[in-house]
């Protein structure tokens, strides 16, 4: 063998080499990121979890609205990325305690009976005008003693919690996404799809309860989406019956 074919040899089993370095290292690090989403999710492989909406008024048993088709593909394309597995249900027909899959519930406590179960059972600082009469306080949240009222189009604020009772190994999280308004359902959902690993690092596995302001919806769709404030310790810490708001945030 020659120099010149010598050369040629080791040239493309140094090539050969370095790709399949480059290839154990990309499959190493897609894994490890995988694995770290899985974690924050709680969906290992072929894992089970809920989707809970609101049934369309009016509309056949497993009639959803548009907003909430929307943020259940959001939420759909997470869960098949974990290479896990969905099953959506109608909040009335979700009679099931929580911990033993992931859950992501979708959808106001005025329309949705399992989102009003979990705010008061999980986060107790968080009330939600439900009222049927027009008000200016109507679907207005109050966190702690913070009242965010909502202006339909312009400025409204939805909630994005992750929340677990049960700190075994085992155990899955519940994941809210209430809204002021139907858009701001599919927004949340945005928000965490945009933003899980951020959140996934600051958090890692614990409980956070984020307040979320989506702006001129009209305009923008859900895409506007602002961090109002980490609202964990709030929202977890029971309200007196009698508490009274200090102030109300709307735009100006």
């Amino acid at each position: 063998m020659n120099d010149d074919v010598r050369n040629i040899v080791l040239g493309v089993v140094a090539a050969g080499i370095s790709a399949a370095l480059g290839w154990l290292a990309r499959t190493y690090l897609w894994k490890r990121k995988l694995r770290r989403k899985q974690a924050f999710f709680g969906l290992p492989d072929h894992a089970e979890s809920l989707l809970v909406v609101n049934r369309g008024a009016g509309g056949p048993e497993l009639s959803v609205m548009r907003y909430d088709v929307f943020a259940l593909l959001e939420l759909a394309a997470l869960i098949k990325d974990c290479n896990a597995h969905a099953q959506i249900l109608p909040h009335d027909a979700a009679r099931q305690g929580f911990g033993e899959r992931t859950e992501f519930c979708v959808g106001g406590p005025a329309s949705n009976r399992r989102m009003a179960a979990h705010l008061s059972s999980l986060l107790p600082g968080v009330r939600v005008n439900v009222d049927a009469e027009p008000s200016p306080d109507r679907g207005a949240f109050q966190v702690g003693p913070e009242r965010y009222r909502v202006q339909p189009g312009k400025e409204e604020y939805a909630l994005l919690a992750r929340l677990t009772v049960d700190q075994s190994p085992n155990a899955r999280p519940v994941f809210l996404f209430c809204g002021q308004t139907a858009i701001t359902n599919q927004a949340t959902t945005r928000y965490l799809a945009r933003n899980h690993e951020r959140l996934a690092r600051k958090h890692g596995d614990s409980s956070f309860a984020l307040l979320l302001k989506i702006v001129n919806s009209q305009a923008y769709g859900p895409d506007v989406v602002e961090l109002v404030a980490d609202v964990t310790r709030a929202a977890q810490t029971e309200l007196p019956a009698s508490a009274t708001p200090r102030n109300s945030h709307r735009a100006s």
